[in-house]
């Protein structure tokens, strides 16, 4: 029998998963960048996908 420390494992963390339309509204996003967001990624993507390929324009 194997003893196993479970305080050596940490709970995976899930990735949280937005629509890309509720994400574009959500960060003031123009429909330009939203349009371009949806092209690669579809209608869902994660936080992290969203955060590393959206940009904004100055205002």
């Amino acid at each position: 029998m194997i003893a196993i420390n479970a305080e050596k494992y940490v709970p995976a963390r899930l990735a949280r998963v937005w629509n890309i339309c509720d994400f574009a509204k959500r960060f003031r996003l123009d429909r330009f960048e939203e349009k371009r967001l949806l092209t690669p990624l579809g209608p869902t993507a994660t936080e992290r996908q969203l955060l590393m390929n959206a940009g904004r324009r100055p205002l």
